[in-house]
């Protein structure tokens, strides 16, 4: 069984915000491979389903962002996975919006749920697949901007970002990481037609 684990925070307050993009990606995973209802399991919501001969696990953590590593330690534990069997799926502040970045594994580069995540597993050696949101404009802080929505010349970039996001996650449990990284950290999708300012 291969795990992935959408990032974000739980409730309509922060849906489809820019810190919510790994729960978008996963919620196309789950459409895709048609996986079993969502159900509460390790502090999370949590589906099931296959792709290729492959069982998947989609796990999107309901303690809030910065605590990502909880829910994440005991759905590892539970199944026995070592941290090679799981792919995180999160917002970079530090890639233009849209672009996807698989990596086999590194710090967190300030991603607060990546830290936490590496926190309670003592590694950074997981796969991690970012997708790309840009950086604040200037004046705003980081916390209101990762908690904003995307603009409207934004949206369909990210509508792009979120489904490869997805089919990179499938690719990756089957094909695994050299391969899937190859084919995907070189795609650039559709970028939007203007810098505007962001939704507050």
């Amino acid at each position: 069984m291969k795990l992935i684990v959408g990032l974000g925070n739980p409730g309509q307050k922060y849906e489809q915000t820019r810190h919510n993009v790994g729960f978008m990606a996963a919620d196309k995973i789950a459409g895709l491979i048609s996986a079993s209802p969502s159900k509460v399991r390790f502090e999370g919501l949590w589906a099931e389903g296959n792709h290729r001969g492959e069982k998947l696990a989609i796990l999107w953590p309901q303690t809030f962002m910065n605590a990502s590593g909880k829910s994440v330690r005991k759905a590892i534990d539970f199944f026995k996975l070592t941290p090679e069997e799981i792919v995180v799926i999160c917002d970079d502040l530090n890639l233009p919006c849209g672009r996807l970045r698989l990596k086999a594994s590194g710090s967190s580069g300030g991603q607060k749920g990546l830290a936490d995540i590496i926190r309670h597993l003592g590694s950074e050696s997981f796969p991690r697949l970012k997708i790309g949101i840009d950086r604040p404009p200037e004046g705003w802080e980081v916390v209101d901007y990762v908690l904003g929505r995307f603009n409207k010349s934004e949206q369909q970039t990210i509508d792009e970002a979120t489904t490869q996001a997805a089919y990179a996650a499938m690719d990756w449990a089957t094909n695994g990481i050299t391969q899937t990284m190859t084919e995907y950290n070189s795609k650039v999708s559709a970028k939007p037609k203007g810098k505007t300012k962001p939704s507050p």
